[in-house]
């Protein structure tokens, strides 16, 4: 839990400095901060500590490997990398012009991986987490 409040911390003020170049005419590097910061987040700043854990202290002598417990890890990642591609096609697609369309496209991508990842986290689809205690 506290890792996501620290996450979004965190995006808070690139959020902003993204929204304030784009008022200042400079979508472009909104756009890239944005990108180029999830993009350090999880390949530096996950990958990382992961490496020095794995190669420095193996839970096993011989097995340098970091257990994760998420069943549904892979498919937030094969979502995240969805979504990634599908921006690309949207920018592609609209001549790598910023406008309302990109914003909405976006945003409604946004709002759609959301919901998938709560849903795969929820065993909606498929059992990937322990069920929860019935209180």
């Amino acid at each position: 839990m506290g890792i996501t409040f620290l996450a979004a911390g965190t995006s808070v003020p690139e959020a902003v400095s993204s929204v304030i170049v784009a008022k200042q005419g400079h979508g472009s590097m909104g756009i890239s901060n944005s990108i180029g910061s999830n993009t350090f987040d999880i390949l530096l700043c996950l990958g990382l500590p992961w490496f020095i854990k794995a190669a420095f202290s193996p839970i096993e002598p011989g097995h340098h490997w970091v257990g994760i417990n998420s069943a549904g890890l892979e498919y937030s990642a094969i979502s995240l990398l969805s979504t990634l591609l599908l921006l690309y096609i949207a920018f592609w697609l609209n001549k790598f012009k910023l406008n309302r369309r990109v914003g909405n496209t976006c945003l409604i991508m946004y709002a759609m991986f959301l919901i998938m990842a709560s849903l795969i986290e929820l065993n909606v689809f498929f059992p990937v987490n322990l069920p929860t205690c019935v209180r």
